[in-house]
């Protein structure tokens, strides 16, 4: 799975073989990377007496003024329950709750924004796909089919469900490059699938999967695909209704938005058709002694109070990504991405995974640097005031594959700059001689 090392010319000078290459480079426009950068108050701090540099994009992005602003104002003025009270307070509250998911729903292309459930996190939503939907339909003999790529909260809940249910877990085999391996899931797909996990993007090798393709191939006999999209939402423009899953989960914090709010986009008929997650107030539309019937959608999924703060801050964060463009969003990613893939490369003894691409894979770029361990190197570069993810970022079956322990993670977003991407590489070589002095 190393990356070849190619120069960046080379790397976009190759045809695109996999039909993934988006056209977005040829209809954006570059982003203002300082003027994004002056919205974001944290940017402008000290680490060890260094300018913080953020690349840990891909565990939480940072928060723009508009969405701090957000938050403070709701509590402020609004601040309510939603759904149950005829005053003033709580018919704004639950106006703007409202408005937000269906805000949501058109920036992934949802129909209805009865096919939002809002919840925590990503890692939520994928464990309310897998118990309501899991328990009611699997049995013995059916299986599951999942990449090597995928995070473990689209692999653990699965694993559990398979547990109750009889059911059995197939893990998709990957290219030499990081990427699915279309044939071996044609092997694997069989009338006895009944799941398709897949991460959309790679939190580790930033492969960004052909979701097109394998839901098509996953339809065909029978079975339904659910998506892990922490990585590829804030990221791709998404439309689900092109890219054909049956559910997609997503994260806020992963983009612009607060932690503690994700999303759970899925298709109307299987959702009504699940059992609700949670039970008690808000998702039930009668209740006797000895039984319940629940609350159409979305509220069946919308047990208790919900986070109405963070909902409504999240759709002030997909505000900001529409007026910077997902397009431009995009091919900036790509540039940045490309540039740091290219940079690494002049390093020796660095190993860098995932696909030599830098316009079908993410931002996110994974690394080693040998005879340094990733935390070691991890806590040079925070001495420099550089922010990046050391360890197995839960996917250890995807490292057990990539035959090490661990990796360096540095992730990038609409705040980062190639300059970031040089004092990155520099760090780098600091940690090289030091610990080869070490060594010595």
């Amino acid at each position: 799975m190393q990356l070849y090392r190619e120069t960046h010319a080379e790397r976009i000078a190759k045809s695109d073989q996999n039909g993934m290459i988006s056209s977005v480079l040829s209809v954006s426009a570059p982003l203002d990377v300082e003027r994004i950068r002056a919205d974001f108050p944290i940017l402008q701090r000290k680490v060890n007496g260094r300018r913080l540099i953020y690349l840990d994009n891909a565990a939480t992005t940072q928060k723009p003024r508009q969405v701090i602003d957000a938050l403070v104002d709701f509590y402020t003025t609004t601040n309510a329950n939603v759904h149950r009270g005829v005053h003033t307070l709580s018919v704004e509250s639950t106006d703007a709750y409202e408005a937000a998911r269906e805000r949501i729903g058109r920036f992934i292309g949802a129909d209805r924004p009865e096919e939002i459930v809002f919840v925590r996190n990503t890692t939520e939503a994928l464990n309310l796909v897998a118990v309501s939907w899991g328990r009611a339909n699997l049995q013995p003999g059916d299986e599951i089919l999942a990449t090597t790529l995928e995070h473990h909260s689209n692999l653990v809940p699965w694993q559990r469900v398979a547990q109750e249910t009889g059911a059995r877990i197939r893990l998709i085999r990957l290219t030499l490059d990081g990427t699915v391996d279309l044939d071996d899931y044609r092997r694997l797909l069989s009338p006895r699938t009944r799941v398709v996990a897949v991460a959309h993007a790679s939190n580790v090798l930033g492969t960004i999967s052909d979701l097109g393709t394998i839901s098509e191939m996953a339809h065909k006999v029978g079975a339904i695909v659910v998506a892990d999209g922490a990585q590829s939402v804030p990221n791709v423009p998404t439309d689900v209704r092109t890219l054909g899953p049956d559910f997609l989960a997503f994260s806020g914090h992963k983009m612009l938005g607060p932690t503690g709010i994700g999303g759970l986009w899925g298709r109307l008929e299987l959702l009504e058709e699940m059992p609700p997650f949670l039970g008690g107030g808000g998702m039930i539309r009668e209740v006797f002694e000895d039984r319940a019937t629940w609350a159409p959608l979305p509220e069946k999924f919308d047990a208790g109070t919900p986070n109405i703060a963070d909902a409504i801050a999240l759709g002030v964060a997909i505000d900001y990504l529409d007026d910077l463009g997902m397009s431009n969003v995009r091919a900036h990613e790509v540039e940045v991405a490309g540039y740091a893939l290219e940079r690494l490369a002049s390093i020796p003894d660095v190993t860098v995974y995932g696909p030599s691409d830098p316009r079908v894979r993410t931002g996110v770029v994974s690394f080693n640097l040998e005879g340094v361990h990733p935390h070691d190197a991890g806590t040079v570069l925070d001495e420099a005031g550089i922010a990046v993810r050391a360890g197995h970022h839960c996917c250890q079956p995807l490292h057990r594959v990539l035959d090490v322990a661990a990796t360096l993670r540095a992730s990038f977003y609409v705040y980062n700059s190639a300059d970031e991407v040089d004092a990155l590489v520099d760090a780098l070589a600091t940690a090289r001689r030091l610990y080869q002095r070490k060594t010595a």
